[in-house]
């Protein structure tokens, strides 16, 4: 993890924060509408229900103590796709402004250790249609395509998420012996190399539906997926 970045359960007077990005999620979603809704006092509802419900999970991440990212899942019995409890991934962005510091996969490995502590040996997510940047960023952590799902096991996120951190942090701390030029060189050809564009990474932040966890409460048992 890196200093000034942290992930945790959201709290209830967290909720305006997590309204805030929420709005800002559908913003910049090229499909708001099916992101969340634009109404305050309802996304606060429902954002309150979800903190509330048995097998909710909220998380908010931030970057020097300011809220910049949050992750929404639910925990869920047998389903069609699983015959044991999994974790439903339904939503996770960063602000545009606090991205490429690593608050995503840190949001993913607090996730994933919830996932582990409750005995779930698998994660799902669903991204929406066209989100390019979210299925890249998905495939690169090992999620797998399952019908409309990708799928990870949660012991092989954490062990990816832990080698991506490891890499990461090697590769600041490393000595360049042909001078800074050449290592800024070399950093822009990596990065130009495995980043998707800059309209995929806009993407990567909101392509999953944040409606389909917070109105869950309401329309889906915890013991059945939609």
């Amino acid at each position: 993890m890196r200093p000034g970045v942290q992930a945790r359960a959201a709290l209830p007077e967290d909720l305006d924060d997590l309204v805030h990005l929420c709005l800002e999620a559908r913003k910049e979603a090229g499909t708001g509408a099916q992101l969340c809704t634009d109404d305050t006092d309802r996304l606060r509802r429902q954002l309150g229900a979800l903190l509330a419900v048995d097998g909710g999970i909220v998380l908010v991440g931030t970057l020097d103590d300011q809220p910049a990212g949050l992750l929404l899942g639910r925990l869920v019995g047998p389903s069609l796709f699983a015959d044991g409890t999994s974790l439903a991934l339904e939503a996770i962005y960063v602000l545009g402004t606090a991205r490429r510091r690593g608050l995503g996969h840190t949001l993913l490995a607090h996730a994933a250790g919830v996932a582990e502590q409750n005995g779930a040996a698998e994660v799902y997510a669903a991204p929406l249609p066209g989100a390019r940047g979210m299925q890249r960023f998905l495939a690169r952590l090992g999620f797998a395509p399952a019908a409309a799902f990708r799928v990870a096991g949660t012991a092989a996120l954490q062990r990816r998420l832990q080698h991506d951190h490891g890499a990461a942090s090697v590769a600041v701390r490393r000595p360049s012996s042909r001078g800074l030029e050449d290592l800024i060189a070399r950093r822009r050809q990596a990065r130009a190399a495995r980043q998707p564009s800059e309209a995929d990474q806009a993407g990567t932040g909101v392509g999953l539906r944040i409606d389909r966890a917070v109105g869950v409460v309401r329309s889906v048992p915890l013991t059945g997926r939609r």
